[in-house]
């Protein structure tokens, strides 16, 4: 069963793949959030940095987090967990010959993360 299926879709995917808002302010979750990331083959999530530390986890697939900062790229392959710091730029980009499906996010909510969710500062 895919409980991401009904949520609102967060416009971070460069590809066919899709980003999910499970939990997020919207639904009440404010000091922990939870996405779901799932790129296609060659997929990539835009250059993301967020006000607080995020986490996630390699549910499937494999590919690269690309550290924006340094340029260095980091192997992701399934059972894979990591961690970014407040400020850090990063993009996630899956490898060619398999998706990459991630879960997590920002620690607390980002806000920018669901702007497109909210009408004068109020979450929909």
């Amino acid at each position: 069963m895919n409980s991401a299926i009904d949520c609102p879709d967060l416009p971070i995917i460069v590809g066919s793949g899709h980003a999910k808002a499970v939990m997020w302010p919207g639904n009440g979750a404010l000091y922990r959030t939870f996405q779901v990331l799932d790129l296609k083959p060659n997929d990539q999530t835009i250059a993301l940095v967020h006000p607080s530390d995020s986490a996630y986890y390699v549910a499937s697939g494999s590919g690269v987090i690309a550290d924006l900062n340094s340029g260095e790229r980091m192997p992701l392959v399934e059972g894979s967990m990591v961690h970014i710091d407040k400020g850090d730029h990063y993009r996630f980009e899956a490898a060619a010959t398999a998706g990459l499906k991630l879960i997590g996010g920002p620690c607390p909510a980002d806000p920018q993360l669901y702007a497109h969710l909210t009408t004068a500062g109020e979450v929909v």
